[in-house]
């Protein structure tokens, strides 16, 4: 009779909790039993353990095999635990050195020729492996995705379990894969220059202004007036990921089985999801808890065009991951957090038919249409958008000589990088680096308003009856203003630019 354990992992969220599979040879009728509040996936795996085994020219011993996921209480699910299961197996045979294999925490699919798979949360596992200082033991197809966490990890990366058998034996080295910066792709969508655009100035400066804040954004106007040209550019204003967001964003995306091609990107990301998404696919949920466009849009920008047409209630429950930057996941069994740090800009007609104040245009119900329309978004989700702005239409000439299309997107780029350089310093010892960001005492610390500016903004209190939330945002906008104008505090011109931007409605009939 022999015992013995062998590392793995199970996925909470991004969130690594530490598995032991225990395997127990005993006499009795020959079986294989898997334990330990396993799902469907685990449960298969026996045959495919059974298939890859016997493709060493290897059989099964004719005893009683019983494995142990442990903590028995936490749900095992993913074909991940195939590959530690078999080299507990194996060192319960004596086939393989368990003092060897125990140095790595272990995971991959096997198939039944005894190939090692890519499966889903190796990069988090790969982290989580370098901090207890064990190695980790992964498909070849993970490789880069391992050595993303760290240079010092030893990671042991095969094609089959034939080669780390012979690894494990030291008859046969497996080089370590190095992660090579190259493999950083953009994500295949082109989103152009903001030169793309013909007129729509004001837009653009309102896109600049919440690309340098990070502040959530509304365009509204009538179709075809270029509010989706202008919302897919702004990744070409915005700065390139710190390392440090590169891995958060990375580890989201290598949990929700987007690493699996090693498609690794630097740039930030934009998710677009379409107004039919399903809340589960928003917020993130589903039966194993995954993360939701939200948490895939980490760092990044999460673009909602038509945003009247989303659900009511689909768009109430970004409210609590707008503010806090983090979004709860909870079901019966699982409660995940997730990361969700995203910047909302959204786009929408001004009514159903979409030509709200063309007279030539308009419907006949109007402006109840308009009303009725605007109304489908609740008042808590618009006082959350910082800045709302019109995009009119725009008649271009025949002659297109670029005199109405304003600047290259890498001349904006450098002012947004300019003014979130002086936000990164003047925030340096508060642990933020953008307006936005911004709470508590930190507004009246840093969002200094002039003399004229402060009896501005107490009308602007008086008149507006503004809510404490709404001020906040004005004062934050104004700072962002304040900064791209190169001004140390917030003179009465950046006030009045951040107020233009503040309205009850998007349109008043």
């Amino acid at each position: 009779m022999s015992s013995l354990y062998i590392k793995t992992v199970a996925f909470e969220g991004i969130d690594i909790i530490e598995v032991e599979a225990q395997v127990h040879i005993a006499n009795g009728a020959p079986s294989l039993t898997i334990v330990g509040l396993g799902d469907k996936a685990v449960k298969e795996s026996r045959d495919r353990i059974k298939a890859a085994i016997s493709s060493l020219g290897l059989a099964l011993p004719a005893k009683r095999i019983t494995v142990n996921l442990a903590p028995s209480d936490v749900i095992k699910e993913g074909a991940h635990f195939d590959l530690p299961i078999a080299i507990g197996i194996l060192a319960a045979m004596n086939i393989i050195s368990i003092e060897e294999a125990s140095k790595y925490i272990i995971l991959g699919e096997l198939a039944l020729d005894g190939r090692i798979l890519p499966v889903l949360g190796v990069l988090p596992t790969s982290i989580y492996a370098n901090t207890i200082e064990h190695g980790l033991i992964c498909s070849v197809y993970n490789g880069q995705e391992a050595a993303m966490s760290s240079s010092e990890i030893e990671i042991v990366a095969v094609e089959n379990l034939q080669q780390l058998v012979n690894h494990l034996k030291g008859i046969q080295f497996c080089k370590r894969p190095e992660f090579d910066a190259s493999v950083f792709n953009a994500s295949g969508k082109f989103y152009g220059d903001f030169y793309d655009v013909r007129g729509q100035y004001g837009a653009k400066r309102a896109l600049e202004i919440a690309a340098i804040g990070g502040h959530n954004i509304l365009m509204y106007g009538p179709p075809g007036t270029g509010k989706s040209m202008l919302a897919q550019r702004v990744l070409s204003i915005l700065p390139q990921m710190t390392p440090a967001e590169i891995l958060q964003t990375s580890v989201i995306r290598s949990v929700a089985g987007e690493l699996r091609d090693n498609t690794f990107s630097a740039e930030r990301p934009f998710r677009d999801p379409h107004h039919s998404t399903s809340m589960p696919a928003m917020i993130g949920g589903g039966k194993n808890a995954n993360p939701g466009e939200i948490s895939l849009a980490h760092n990044g920008v999460l673009f909602l065009d038509e945003l009247a047409e989303f659900p009511r209630q689909l768009l109430d429950s970004l409210r609590q991951p707008i503010e806090s930057g983090y979004i709860n996941v909870s079901r019966a069994n699982k409660h995940v957090t997730y990361p969700a740090k995203f910047q909302l800009i959204a786009a929408m007609n001004p009514c159903k038919c979409g030509y709200f104040g063309i007279a030539e245009k308009e419907c006949k119900k109007v402006p109840l249409c308009a009303q009725d329309y605007q109304g489908k978004i609740s008042g808590p989700i618009m006082d959350r958008i910082d800045i709302h702005v019109q995009v009119s239409n725009f008649t271009p000439s025949l002659d297109d000589d670029g005199s109405d299309r304003g600047e290259k997107s890498e001349v904006i780029a450098k002012r947004v990088e300019y003014a979130r350089a002086a936000a990164r310093e003047r925030y340096k010892n508060e642990g933020i680096s953008l307006n936005s960001e911004l709470i508590g005492d930190q507004i009246s610390k840093y969002c200094v308003l002039s003399i004229k500016a402060r009896d501005i903004m107490q009308n602007a209190i008086d008149k507006m009856d503004l809510s404490m939330r709404s001020h906040n945002k004005i004062l934050k906008v104004a700072r962002t203003i304040a900064d791209l104008n190169k001004h140390d505090v917030i003179e009465e011109k950046d006030l009045f630019e951040a107020l233009a931007y503040r309205s009850k409605l998007v349109v008043k009939g």
